[in-house]
């Protein structure tokens, strides 16, 4: 079951003051709203982050901070039926903690709707690497989040379409054999980029990222 969240952030800071040396150690940081992609029946109750991406992409960062260590921040969260005395886990969600970048970004920091590709031969690839060369200047070559929408407006993860990629790390990705009609559909991406791909910039070179 899909249970949608709305997105909030909270900054928060663990110091640690030694009196003798006056050494402060600081981690800063914010926390994305609680998810709740799944419920524990079948096998279990798995929120996992790639999944979680998918669905939520602009709300998650795609590397979270794993501060606790209680669990694993590059997986997610994983409780499975069979390994409990009672025969079944309980329902979980789960929140994430983030580098503070993800958080203090604006919308001067995010790039315009870009089109590199149509769906035509294997499907249509938005790669980081491909936007970067189709449009210098724009895209920064490490976003802290990527969102794609069709043509049309369509949000990605409203279109029944799979993705084979859908992250910072490689950009977006659909192959036309991986769907159920053998087609996909036109898609655009948006990069949000650190704050500092926008700093030093003109006025100018600002508006032209802003939306």
């Amino acid at each position: 079951s899909s249970k949608r969240q709305r997105k909030s952030y909270f900054h928060f800071f663990n110091c640690y003051l030694s009196l003798n040396n006056i050494k402060v150690s600081v981690f800063t940081g914010c926390r994305t709203d609680w998810f709740d992609d799944d419920d524990p029946s079948g096998n279990g109750d798995y929120e996992v982050l790639s999944d979680l991406l998918s669905m939520h992409p602009k709300e998650i960062c795609p590397q979270p901070i794993d501060h606790r260590h209680h669990y694993d921040a590059t997986y997610g969260f994983a409780c499975v039926n069979a390994d409990q005395q009672k025969g079944n886990c309980q329902d979980y969600r789960v929140r994430f903690t983030c580098p503070p970048e993800f958080c203090q970004v604006t919308d001067q920091c995010r790039t315009k709707w870009m089109n590199s590709d149509d769906p035509s031969e294997e499907g249509d690839v938005e790669s980081i690497l491909q936007l970067m060369e189709r449009f210098p200047g724009q895209v920064c070559e490490n976003p802290v989040s990527i969102e794609a929408k069709t043509t049309s407006g369509i949000s990605a993860q409203y279109t029944g379409n799979t993705f084979l990629s859908y992250d910072v790390q490689f950009g977006f990705a659909c192959i036309n054999e991986e769907q159920k009609s053998k087609q996909c559909e036109d898609y655009q991406v948006i990069l949000t980029c650190p704050s500092d791909f926008c700093q030093g910039k003109s006025m100018c070179e600002l508006h032209s990222l802003k939306m």
